[in-house]
């Protein structure tokens, strides 16, 4: 099942991709105002400005740990057996190795690191194994290392990995070898650009970002409103101004469900005066485990929303739908979802949330 078919089953209803913000229409009647606060100790929302971090989601890459991910077993050391590492992962990973004549500590190790983890719009990592634990491990002070290996990933939403940036990844690796007085070893350019761009195929063939509008039937809302009212079905603030996030049980994890609207309203320095007509309600199908049953979520989180805050659950046109049309698409995604696992991607597991990011 491919994208373009996802999108010929859904008919128009649901869009597959984040829907764009559409412009602020007329306000046709004053905004609807948050409730008040209650006597119990109830306290509404506010983005107060202050730097939150959205669930799942991790700064700019600049050397400091990633979450972990499923790796791949290396070969057996001497002295104790090697465990997986926890980053770096042959299905997703052009991997190349960094042998040297005697242990390395970290503290070289991190003073020859790159300064930046990424060849072009790909991350990479550089793990050392642990000479006492036998552990894959980005390297620390007050340990020791003898063997390195570093792994680039070959596809993710920006398309494959290309002959440039894997050129970029070697030089750095190659300086990072020379600078610990090791030796790198690379696999060949040609085969892991042939592979990077046959996974970003199937990646494009079952990616699905599924997205609905939430339109005021009546009076437009304020920004404190929403927040009100996003909050009784586990909505947040995230990082990101003008986004409400659900976040995952899993900690770490990417958000559910992203609730978003217009940016300048988040920005806004009083949020009773800005007034919003269009929310947007996105699933991002590959982030989140198929058992947990996101979809589910989805529909059962803009059916709430929509009778709490009296909106329309529109298509990317504006046309007013009802949640009984997406029955199909559910099935559409069951096969989604074991086209993932076949490919020993599953939604939600941490080699998807990285290829689909």
């Amino acid at each position: 099942m491919t994208l373009t078919a996802l999108l010929a089953i859904l008919g128009g209803l649901v869009l597959a991709g984040v829907i764009g913000h559409g412009a602020w229409t007329a306000r046709k009647a004053g905004p609807r105002l948050p409730l008040p606060v209650n006597n119990n100790g109830g306290v509404e929302p506010q983005m107060d400005g202050a730097e939150r971090v959205e669930p799942g989601l991790a700064p700019e890459l600049d050397g400091s740990e990633p979450a972990p991910e499923l790796g791949v077993p290396a070969k057996p050391a001497a002295a104790r057996p090697r465990k997986p590492s926890a980053r770096i992962d042959a299905l997703i990973d052009a991997i190349a190795t960094v042998t040297v004549e005697h242990p390395i500590s970290g503290e070289m190790a991190l003073q020859h690191l790159p300064p930046s983890r990424r060849a072009g719009t790909k991350p990479f990592q550089i793990e050392g194994l642990n000479t006492e634990s036998g552990d894959w491990e980005l390297p620390v002070p007050g340990q020791r290392y003898g063997e390195f290996q570093a792994g680039v990933q070959i596809a993710n939403r920006s398309g494959a990995l290309n002959e440039i940036e894997y050129s970029e990844f070697v030089q750095k690796i190659q300086g990072f070898a020379e600078g610990i007085g090791g030796f790198g070893q690379f696999p060949d350019m040609l085969e892991v650009v042939a592979g990077a761009r046959e996974l970003d195929q199937f990646a494009g063939a079952h990616d699905a970002q599924l997205a609905m509008l939430l339109r005021p039937r009546g009076a437009a809302w304020t920004l404190g409103y929403v927040l009100q009212m996003a909050a009784k079905h586990g909505f947040v603030p995230g990082a990101i101004p003008g986004r409400l996030v659900m976040p995952a049980a899993e900690e770490g994890a990417p958000p559910v469900l992203v609730l978003s609207f217009e940016q300048q309203a988040a920005l806004a320095e009083n949020p009773q005066q800005s007034s919003l007509r269009e929310l947007t309600l996105t699933l991002d199908v590959p982030q989140t485990a198929a058992a947990l049953e996101p979809f589910a979520t989805w529909q059962e989180a803009a059916r709430g929303l929509s009778r709490d805050i009296e909106a329309d659950i529109c298509d990317d046109r504006g046309h007013a739908l009802g949640l009984h049309a997406f029955a199909s698409i559910g099935q559409e995604l069951n096969g989604l979802y074991e086209a993932l696992a076949a490919r020993d991607v599953a939604a939600g597991s941490p080699a998807a949330r990285r290829l689909f990011s």
